[in-house]
């Protein structure tokens, strides 16, 4: 059976590293060997919010009992049952260029979008071209472990600063589990990159 991945949060929901429990998760106490040589940032906390990265389960708070090497024991106190509103609210900033191909609106071929922020519920993308709230359409996202080709549905126009082009809110819809999965593994991973390192 494949290991359980989470990542772990501070108190404020801010990600600081990745864990894989070891053993049983019946029990009160957890054991999870802290991944990316994280520990000491981890040990900085007293409770820690556990997010799964391979399914889309509950979250669960720990507070941390003991610690050794690169191992912490949690006391687990709290179970949240709205995860998923967590995990697509986690949202990442993440530049890459892609396409968007119609699945219904009033044009043909594909055009291009730069990213702006990408989340486990939807993106933010710009582009020159005009695009209307409700429509659908099909996404390239390369920044997951393999490329996945997406629906989503355009939901608003966001505000930005740039002249050149307009920014726009989708929500992806029609998931299956293997993309929420990829999905919110490359979530996670870019979240947990893009934090500031302490010293």
């Amino acid at each position: 059976m494949e290991q359980s991945i989470y990542l772990l949060l501070d108190s404020k929901g801010s990600p600081i590293a990745r864990g894989k429990i070891q053993g049983s998760t019946s029990g009160q106490f957890w054991q999870l060997q802290v991944e990316d040589g994280k520990i000491d940032e981890i040990l900085e906390h007293k409770k820690l919010k556990l997010l799964s990265i391979m399914d889309a389960g509950p979250s669960y708070e720990g507070v941390i009992v003991r610690s050794r090497n690169d191992m912490i024991q949690l006391e687990i106190t709290k179970l949240d049952q709205d995860a998923g509103d967590m995990r697509k609210n986690l949202r990442v900033v993440a530049r890459f260029k892609s396409l968007i191909y119609p699945l219904s609106g009033a044009w043909k071929g594909r055009r291009e979008i730069e990213a702006n922020d990408l989340s486990c519920g939807g993106v933010a993308f710009f582009t020159d071209h005009s695009l209307q709230a409700g429509e659908q359409l099909e996404i390239v996202i390369p920044v997951t472990s393999e490329p996945l080709v997406l629906k989503c549905q355009v939901l608003r126009l966001r505000p930005t600063e740039r002249a050149s082009s307009v920014l726009y809110a989708a929500k992806f819809v029609d998931m299956c589990e293997d993309e929420e999965t990829f999905l919110r593994e490359a979530v996670f991973n870019l979240q947990l990159r893009g934090r500031p390192k302490t010293n």
